[in-house]
Formats: C-alpha cells, structure tokens, sequence
C-alpha cells in the first residue's frame, strides 16, 4: 500500500454537509493509501484509506459500529452492516437500510417566504381563460394506442422546413401512448389515463387540438372532450379512424385540420406576463452522490425565488421521498395536507409490496455507481429541490394543480412517467437534475438540465443546459447557481430553447403511468 507525502485537509478533498455527520463527500477519486487528515473536532487523526473512494462517494470520518445509524445531511441514511472507521469507503458494502420509524410532526418548521421586493415577468401566450402558455404548439392526443401510428404519421407531415412560414408555432406533437383500452372504465388505471390525456389536451402550452381515436376503445375521444376546459377560441378537432375511412383518409383528414389551424395559431404573439403566472415542474434522474449538494438544492433556491414571486412548483418522484417525508411533513400549512402524502406514501408500500419489492429496491445501478447507496440517501437528497417553502398541497398523478406555491405531486421516481405527469398537471416549464447524465425532453413543455458535476456537464455538453458543478470546485455558491437557474427559467419561458428541443426531443417521453390489470 502506498502513502501519500504529506496528508491531505479533509477539506481539500471532501465536502462534509454537517458537523455531526459520519460521511464526507469526495470530491475527486482518493486512491487506496492516500492519507487524510481530518478536523481537530474529529480528533485530529491522520488516516490511510484502505479503498479507493472514488469521486462523489462517501469517506467516513467518524465511527460507526455494526447496527448504527449512519448520518448525512445531519439525517440518517442507513445502518452500518459492520463496524465502519476513519477512513472508510463507505457505500453498499458497509451500510444498509435504517428501518427506524421517524418522528412526524405537522408544521412545526412553516417559513411563509415573503414576497418578492421586485416582480419579475417573462414573456408567454395569454390564453383566453387567463392562464399563460410558454410555447405554442398544436397537440395531436391520442384516445387509444391503436391511433398511435395514425398520429404520428399526421405530425409526421410537419417535420422539418415545413412550418418555416409559421414561425410563431412550436412544432406538432404527437401525443402516443400503450394504452387507453383493455382497461375497465371506472378503474384507477382508466382514471389515471383519462386524466394524463385531458390535462395534456388542456395544457397552456397548446394552442390548437386534434384528438385521434379508433372507434371501438374503451376511452373514446368523446370520453375525453365532454367537459374539457379549454381556453374559449381553442380550435380543436376530433377524428374516429373507423368514422373516416380507415389510415390513410384519417391522416389526410388530419393534415387539413392542421393545416386549417396553423393561420390562427401563428397569428398569435407573446406578451408580458408576471413570474406568479409559471408553473414549474422539479424532476431528477440519473442522481449521483453531488445530487443533493450541488443541483438540487440549486434548484430549491430557484424554486423559492419563484414562490416568492407567487408562483408555483411541483415536487414529485413519491418513492424518492421515502425517508424523507418528515421534512416535508413539518412544512405543510396543515395536518391534512401532510396526511395527504403519508396516505400516498402508505398506498405505495402496498403497491411494491404487491409487486414483490420493498420502498428500498431503490437507488438504480447507475445511481450506486454515482455514489449514492440507500433510498435515505437519495430521498434525503431529492427533497432539496424544493427548497424551503411551505408544502400546500399534495395531488394525485396528473390532478390539475390550481394552487400558488409548493405542491407535491404522487408519481412514479422513473423521469419520463413522473414529468409525464407533472406535465399533465400543468407544469409549464420543466428543471431536470442529473449526474449521471440525463437526456429527457417533455414536449409541450420545455426542459432545462442541470448537470450536478462539471465532469458530466463537460462530457455531455451538447444535452446540459447548466453546470452546477461549480459549487463542488468553488467558482459558485448554491445561492448563486439558484439564481442563475431562476434567470434561465424566465427566459426559457420566454422563449429561448433548451438543448433538449434544440434536438427535437420531447415525444417520445410522452409516458403515461400505467395502474391496474389489462383485459
């Protein structure tokens, strides 16, 4: 084993998140030998690492005997499996689950954030029921997967120089999914389908509307119009494959009434509008081990900003909550909201354990090999993106959020079916947080990635918006990223593109959650 010169400070090569924690995070790849010498409160010791910790994973640097918690970010993130030293690689070999219960408490830690000393305003589409779209595209909604290929080949049509003579339409999407028969109508998974697809249907991101069914589904596309709230003016039309004359007369049908559309569309312009007026969706995928101490909590800074501002921000990802709930049990503005997400909590360790897995099957491969070891660890991580403001509400998948300020939403922790839903619910623009290196897009709604270390944002330059890795090498504060985030938020919302539909991307995450048994 070979030994380094002179001990490297702890603080040159890890970050430490609080001053009773057992872990530091590295900040660069530590070789087997490297000596450390840690804080004069942790003794002073110098230690030799017996592993290699590679960078954004855990070095301990307290004690931990076998069957005792393991602390980061001042929280635990799981029991150590063995007796874990000074100097230790700490990660799946050595730490397992904390199956402790936690303390709930409701609103004892309520900040109201007072109101922003300047409004700030973006540039969007008003839309006659006055709410404000940040882009204008035509949506293709598809009732049943058997009107997929149908719709695709409608936008198909729209590709490329073609709308060059509209330069005020975003694009034609088309909305495609697996299902929408084979379900019972009144079931959870039914329900859930209907509601993804009427709130996409009625987003302010789309300013015209073609819905394509086959005519035998169990979700027709008059299920989905009756009663839809659209904007007064929305032009919107409807086709049944079987009605038309099968494929081909469908998809002519289709292009006409698009065509037909694209004048009134295109004539429309953007205008001034107040920050209070957005509606930001939170999301994160492919987390490694900077996740909860660069972008995340980056992007909580952004989101306060905005709430300040009066408007509002969607945590989601219910999995990715799990151990660390109470922290946003204790800022909900009432007892009912934070039951709200226990009982969501509680329907999801019935629903894994009807799958044959646990709420710990989770963090990924990827997110292992970024670092992160346990569901605490990640969850504990995850919740930073929402900031510090009061919890004020708790939805259900794709439930239209009508509230101002931080609202949790129950989806899935797998990023295209929960911004899926977020989307659904009204989220006009999209922050997406990654380690390991996402490269999500979520039509009609853009997306901005962050990357949460400089090495991904530099490997990936061409798929990430942001660098947030600059916290770790000190040429920027979370307070500073977070501001720097709000700033691209507006100005996205005001029409500036995202690496993600810069490549066209966006489609094909269009992933609706599927709930209950096929027939």
């Amino acid at each position: 084993m070979t030994t380094t010169a002179t001990p490297l400070a702890l603080a040159d090569v890890a970050l430490r998140l609080r001053p009773g924690d057992h872990v530091a995070v590295a900040t660069r790849e530590l070789r087997r030998g490297t000596q450390v010498a840690l804080p004069a409160a942790d003794g002073g010791l110098v230690v030799t690492l017996p592993l290699t910790v590679p960078r954004g994973h855990k070095l301990a640097v307290r004690a931990a005997g076998a069957g005792e918690p393991v602390l980061k970010y001042g929280q635990s993130i799981g029991r150590a499996t063995r007796d874990i030293a000074p100097g230790d690689h700490v990660h799946s070999h050595n730490l397992g689950m904390d199956d402790a219960d936690r303390a709930y408490e409701f609103g004892t830690a309520r900040v109201a954030l007072p109101p922003a000393a300047v409004e700030r305003t973006f540039r969007g589409y008003r839309r006659a029921d006055g709410r404000w779209g940040t882009r204008n595209y035509i949506g293709i909604v598809t009732s049943v997967n058997c009107s997929a290929s149908t719709a695709r080949l409608i936008a198909d049509q729209f590709r490329g120089r073609v709308l060059d003579a509209y330069p005020h339409v975003d694009g034609v999407v088309a909305l495609t999914h697996d299902t929408g028969c084979g379900l019972v109508p009144t079931s959870d998974g039914a329900q859930v389908t209907r509601r993804t697809l009427r709130g996409y249907a009625s987003h302010p991101n789309m300013a015209g509307l073609l819905v394509v069914g086959l005519g035998c589904e169990m979700l027709p596309v008059d299920g989905l119009l009756d009663g839809l709230a659209l904007a007064p003016g929305t032009p919107v039309r409807r086709l049944v494959i079987q009605e038309t004359g099968g494929i081909r007369a469908t998809v002519r049908a289709g292009v006409a009434a698009i065509e037909e559309m694209l004048p009134a569309i295109d004539a429309l312009r953007r205008e001034e509008a107040p920050a209070s007026a957005l509606v930001l969706g939170l999301n994160c995928g492919g987390s490694d081990g900077y996740s909860g101490i660069t972008a995340n909590p980056a992007l909580g800074r952004a989101s306060d900003l905005l709430v300040a501002q009066g408007g509002t921000s969607v945590l989601a990802e219910t999995p990715e909550v799990f151990g660390a709930e109470h922290l946003l049990l204790r800022r909900a503005v009432s007892r009912e909201v934070g039951q709200r997400l226990l009982d969501r909590l509680d329907w999801w360790k019935g629903y894994t354990a009807a799958g044959g897995g646990t709420m710990d099957n989770n963090p990924s491969p990827g997110n292992k090999a970024g670092g992160l070891t346990t569901i605490l660890e990640k969850s504990l991580g995850a919740v930073a993106k929402a900031g510090t403001a009061e919890l004020v509400a708790v939805k259900e998948y794709a439930e239209p959020v009508t509230e101002r300020g931080l609202v949790f939403m129950d989806t899935p922790g797998y990023d295209p079916v929960s911004v899926t839903g977020i989307v659904a619910g009204g989220a006009t623009v999209v922050v997406f947080t990654t380690g390991r290196g996402s490269v999500l897009g979520c039509k009609p709604s853009p997306s901005i990635k962050v990357a949460t270390n400089t090495e991904t944002y530099e490997r990936m330059r061409e798929d990430m918006d942001l660098d947030a890795g600059r916290i770790v090498t000190g040429t920027a504060t979370v307070e500073e990223i977070g501001e720097e985030l709000f700033e691209r938020v507006l100005a996205v919302a005001s029409g500036e593109q995202t690496v993600s539909e810069e490549l066209d991307l966006g489609s094909d995450e269009f992933v609706p959650w599927q709930l209950g048994a096929v027939t």
